[in-house]
């Protein structure tokens, strides 16, 4: 490494493979299995994180000791490639480690995962995630606990195996027993958690909650669907589509020539969000998959965040490399053909809005779940739509992604929500004042030492002259 590279990533700064330290300290570790559990990367001791070089003193066995520390801090043990710079007259350490095949590395017990530019500490969700993805295996592929394949409904096993062979992506023997074998779903005799979220006799209650909402606190309609994954989408997609709006298009006919109906959503769109909500769902968590249906918009809630190393970014494009938290489910329903290739959900969802030219698709990635939304703005435009919800007690689809985003981070400021959903600052702050006025959020503490903002319900509004 010679000093103009140092000088290009001083300048580039700290970054998803990239870690600047002032000394050799605990932090260097964590930083170092940080990244083995990514996609590797480097610590350059000193240089402080404003890019500063500060250098640091070596004595003949210094470097060697401190390799020393961060293999017997570490399991399985790192032990870094190392390079001795010289820069502006000073040295700087760095050591430098590459993803490792086999994780989560772990450093004094803990066990660490680079995220952007930072370190995140992982739950234990999330280091068993990393350990089934480091394996290639998924956790559905596992057998489910207590079960046999009695407790399978084998007249819903002979749907599916029906459906397969018609599709000609896979040919499966008529037997129930022999099929499950074949794709792996049944292992001496015990059912896999895949073929019980599938085909199980019993109520597993992985739910879908879908509610039809008028505002964020009134509810018009509620719906709690679970059962086997099949019988979940046939009747999610009903409610869904039960609460959609249609309109009629007379200059395009069917064979019958009846006028067309164009529903107020690409219905392939709305099936490819249903999908990656079920396929990709955490099933070890509690939480239930939520569908938010509004007057312009429709949210999908996955509980789980997006799984190995794909980003939010990478969706954004036509070419990220999938990567499936349950294997066996997506392998199920694509032979299904419920689901395309591989990873082409998101691909297909925009080109399906294509023809929708004021629709907007938006989603984002949190420690907690992924949230997808399409969403549009009245013909009308948004004047009108602001004065309809004036008139009508209701938010447009602006206002409530405002206060959505408020919901998600009750200690945000109104510069981080303009910057988060790209909308200008003064159309922010006219949002925030018509929430206030609405009494839907109240704000606690000062601006200048910090606060949070307070959601009013019922219960606790402050009262008013007419409440009194």
């Amino acid at each position: 490494m010679t000093q103009e590279d140092i000088h290009n990533i001083i300048v580039a700064g700290e970054g998803e493979k990239i870690e600047f330290k002032s000394s050799f300290t605990d932090e260097v570790a964590i930083s170092l299995t940080a990244f083995a559990n990514a996609k590797g990367g480097a610590v350059y001791i000193g240089i402080s994180n404003d890019g500063k070089v500060k250098g640091v003193v070596l004595g003949k066995e210094t470097v060697q000791k401190w390799l020393n520390e961060i293999k017997n801090k570490t399991i399985p043990s790192i032990v870094p490639n190392v390079d001795v710079v010289d820069f502006e007259d000073k040295k700087i350490v760095v050591f430098s480690v590459v993803e490792y095949p086999v994780k989560p590395v772990s450093v004094k017990g803990r066990h660490y995962q680079r995220r952007v530019n930072s370190n995140h500490l992982l739950t234990a969700v999330e280091i068993s995630d990393l350990s089934l993805q480091s394996r290639q295996i998924s956790w559905d592929s596992y057998p489910y606990l207590n079960a046999s394949f009695n407790d399978l409904n084998e007249n819903k096993i002979k749907e599916f195996i029906n459906k397969v062979n018609q599709t000609g992506r896979f040919v499966l023997p008529e037997s129930p027993h022999l099929a499950l074998e074949k794709l792996g779903m049944l292992v001496k005799e015990n059912p896999t958690n895949a073929a019980m979220i599938l085909f199980s006799n019993k109520n597993l209650h992985y739910n879908v909650h879908i509610g039809r909402f008028k505002t964020p606190s009134l509810i018009i309609d509620d719906k709690m669907i679970s059962g086997n994954l099949y019988d979940v989408i046939r009747d999610a997609m009903q409610v869904i589509v039960g609460h959609l709006k249609f309109s009629l298009d007379i200059s395009i006919k069917d064979a019958s020539t009846k006028r067309k109906e164009i529903p107020e959503y690409p219905l392939e769109a709305i099936r490819e969000l249903l999908m990656n909500a079920l396929v990709h769902r955490d099933y070890l968590s509690s939480t239930d998959v939520q569908i938010r249906i509004y007057d312009n918009s429709i949210s999908f809630f996955n509980p789980s965040g997006l799984y190995g190393d794909i980003t939010e970014q990478d969706l954004q494009t036509d070419k990220y490399r999938a990567s499936t938290r349950n294997k066996q489910l997506a392998e199920a329903l694509y032979l299904t053909k419920d689901i395309e290739k591989y990873g082409s959900g998101f691909i297909r969802i925009r080109k399906s809005i294509a023809n929708y030219p004021n629709m907007q698709f938006s989603y984002r990635n949190a420690g907690y779940g992924f949230f997808a939304e399409l969403s549009y703005e009245p013909k009308d435009g948004e004047l009108n739509g602001e004065l309809n919800g004036e008139l009508n007690g209701e938010l447009n689809v602006s206002q409530n992604r405002t206060y959505q985003y408020i919901i998600e981070h009750p200690n945000c400021t109104a510069k981080q929500i303009s910057e988060h959903l790209a909308v200008p600052f003064s159309t922010i702050d006219k949002h925030i004042r018509i929430l206030l006025k609405k009494q839907m959020i109240e704000r606690r503490g000062s601006k200048k030492t910090g606060g949070y903002w307070q959601l009013l319900t019922n219960e606790n509004k402050p009262n008013t002259k007419e409440d009194m």
